[in-house]
């Protein structure tokens, strides 16, 4: 259902027009970027009572994993890829240097639709190995180097173009996913495409690579804006939140790795990168291999000696993992992508099953669970927030009542969505209660995943 606002358009329209201002602001984002990443991994570690106000590797750490990562997640919700378009310092770098670069044609390679998936998974282990959220020489070498290999396949390949951002980029498709429940977007009026009415405006340079003409939705959308007006048949819209899952669905090339991102990446995966630190079981775990070992006369698992590129290892902060810990930490980690992702999706095959519908079908129903995923996903990032404020002397009794409105209401939505996809589906009767019952066992088990971490733990 598509809202007419004209002076969404009309926005969209000046974002147009500002281009240059946008360019400046890009760079003032990507300063702003740069000191906060590059200066506080060459400072002696923070003292223990330090605070954000009188520490710049502490206010680093707090911008970062406090504000910019959990609020940056929450933009894609209300305003889509806002942030890729306009703001974003990795895409603002890469676009720049494909201007300069070698202009290579893209290889298939880059553009295989897993890479999305695959990088979000490594690069969340990896951040969990080294305490990514904790120490800013960690924050360098992941941020640092994400944004050192945007600029280099900019460089290589595309001309003008967000190669990295469109194929490559680790929270790429996490991105694309949340902002299919944006509230606005860029609609497209094909048949007046085609027609070519007023205003001639010139082409626009899509830097994310969109056949504009036939775009639906906003998963790949950048929302700059550089497109809007074009042939009167692109502008700034209001919709429901729910209609692009709803309608457009599952019909984005690759679908089925969105929804693997989904339930392994962005559900399993990020619950048990969040939970290992605060986990009874994970204690369990690494105080059995440790007594296996032990009984075996192996010790070396047991030393801290790793680099801290390899293995957290900062001593004088009394913080250096074993090679145990981290064997530990992966352990868990998968584990929980393994066991939490693995249930929802048997859930969701014995919910398309009872409908006697197939592939498409599930991948439909799965993207019913993306508020959840970003509910998790913010509640995990938010977790920092609240224990850097913390830190500072907030009490911030309300972290709690929030969570929990946080958490009911996205499995509220979720399920509201479930059951429209199964109705669209044909599913009737029996056979839609016991698909949708599927769904509520699967939003279930998350929604308990995340009260153990936040209350029952």
């Amino acid at each position: 259902m598509i809202i007419q606002a004209p002076w969404l358009a009309r926005l969209g329209d000046l974002l147009r027009q500002h281009a240059k201002a946008i360019r400046t602001l890009q760079w003032l984002v990507v300063g702003f970027y740069l000191t906060l990443l590059v200066i506080p991994a060459f400072l002696d570690l923070p003292p223990a009572q330090a605070g954000m106000l009188d520490n710049l590797t502490v206010l680093a750490q707090f911008i970062f994993w406090g504000l910019w990562w959990p609020f940056v997640l929450l933009s894609m919700i209300f305003f889509g890829r806002l942030w890729c378009g306009v703001l974003c310092p990795e895409g603002s770098l890469s676009e720049w240097i494909s201007w300069r670069g070698l202009n290579k044609r893209t290889p298939r390679w880059v553009r295989w639709s897993g890479w999305p998936t695959i990088a979000f998974i490594l690069t969340t282990v990896y951040g969990q190995l080294i305490s990514v959220y904790d120490y800013a020489q960690a924050a360098l070498l992941i941020l640092g180097g994400s944004t050192v290999a945007a600029m280099l396949v900019g460089f290589l390949y595309g001309r003008g173009k967000r190669v990295w951002c469109r194929h490559l980029c680790p929270v790429s498709g996490v991105f694309a996913l949340l902002a299919r429940l944006a509230p606005v977007h860029y609609k497209v009026d094909e048949q007046r495409w085609l027609e070519n009415r007023e205003p001639h405006l010139p082409t626009p340079n899509c830097a994310p690579l969109i056949d504009i003409r036939r775009m639906q939705g906003n998963a790949d959308c950048h929302a700059c804006g550089r497109c809007s007006g074009q042939r009167g048949a692109v502008q700034l819209s209001a919709r429901s939140p729910n209609a692009e899952i709803l309608i457009v669905g599952g019909q984005r090339q690759g679908e089925h790795w969105d929804s693997t991102l989904l339930l392994f990446g962005m559900i399993g995966l990020a619950m048990g990168a969040f939970q290992w630190t605060v986990s009874p079981w994970f204690i369990a775990l690494k105080q059995a291999a440790a007594e296996w070992l032990v009984d075996r006369d192996i010790f070396w698992p047991l030393e801290a000696n790793a680099p801290w590129w390899l293995l957290t290892h900062y001593p004088q902060a009394n913080d250096a993992f074993t090679w145990l810990d981290g064997a530990a930490i992966l352990t868990y980690i998968f584990g929980a992508s393994l066991l939490i992702g693995g249930a929802l999706w048997l859930l969701l095959r014995a919910a398309v099953r009872v409908m006697r519908r197939g592939d498409n079908v599930f991948q439909h129903l799965a993207l019913a669970l993306v508020p959840l995923g970003g509910a998790g996903l913010f509640l995990g990032l938010s977790a920092t927030t609240v224990k850097l404020l913390r830190y500072e002397g907030f009490l911030l009794a309300w972290a709690q009542p929030a969570r929990a409105a946080l958490l009911i209401g996205a499995i509220a939505w979720s399920l509201y969505l479930a059951w429209n996809v199964i109705s669209r589906h044909g599913g009737n009767g029996l056979r839609r209660l016991l698909a949708f019952a599927c769904v509520n066992a699967g939003c279930a088990l998350v929604g308990y995943g995340w009260w153990l971490q936040f209350w029952g733990w």
